[in-house]
């Protein structure tokens, strides 16, 4: 239950895929998750499109991307590049049903956060998608603190 010390949180979370399949799956298990755990609801942005989504990215916050590997006429390096020049870059999930070593090997080398494989397993992506906004959350929270400290000590030195 929350307490009014423990406010609802929204989590939007951006998915990128040509595939309705994807984003249907995906609102499933982030509905399931939402249930399970009151605290922060998952909110779906499905686009079908990279064009529509690299327009999406730089305007809306963003906690975690699930990004489907082939993206034509691109593919998830190209929202990934998009992603890391944002202020705070949220984490990139990419799926595929061909997810292999030499896959999994190329995201996390070139800073991708996870792969899944799809069709999605829902505790497997629940897990994971759970493990990104922990690790944007923290990010997040670390930047806080140090503009807090940078102003606060700024103030001191006046």
């Amino acid at each position: 239950m929350n307490s009014p010390e423990t406010p609802n949180r929204t989590v939007p979370v951006l998915s990128i895929s040509p595939h309705p399949e994807d984003h249907g799956a995906l609102d499933v298990v982030l509905h399931l998750r939402n249930a399970i755990d009151p605290g922060a609801t998952f909110i779906l942005n499905a686009y079908a499109t990279l064009n529509a989504a690299l327009a999406a990215l730089p305007k809306h916050q963003f906690e975690v991307i699930v990004c489907e590997r082939d993206l034509k006429p691109g593919s998830w390096k190209d929202v990934l590049e998009q992603a890391v020049i944002l202020p705070d870059p949220p984490p990139l999930i990419v799926t595929s049903r061909l997810a292999d070593d030499r896959l999994w090997a190329e995201a996390l080398n070139l800073g991708a956060y996870d792969v899944l494989v799809k069709p999605f397993d829902r505790a497997e992506t629940m897990r994971v998608v759970d493990a990104a906004c922990r690790a944007w959350g923290g990010t997040r929270r670390r930047q806080i603190r140090r503009e807090r400290y940078y102003v606060a000590a700024a103030s001191h030195a006046s």
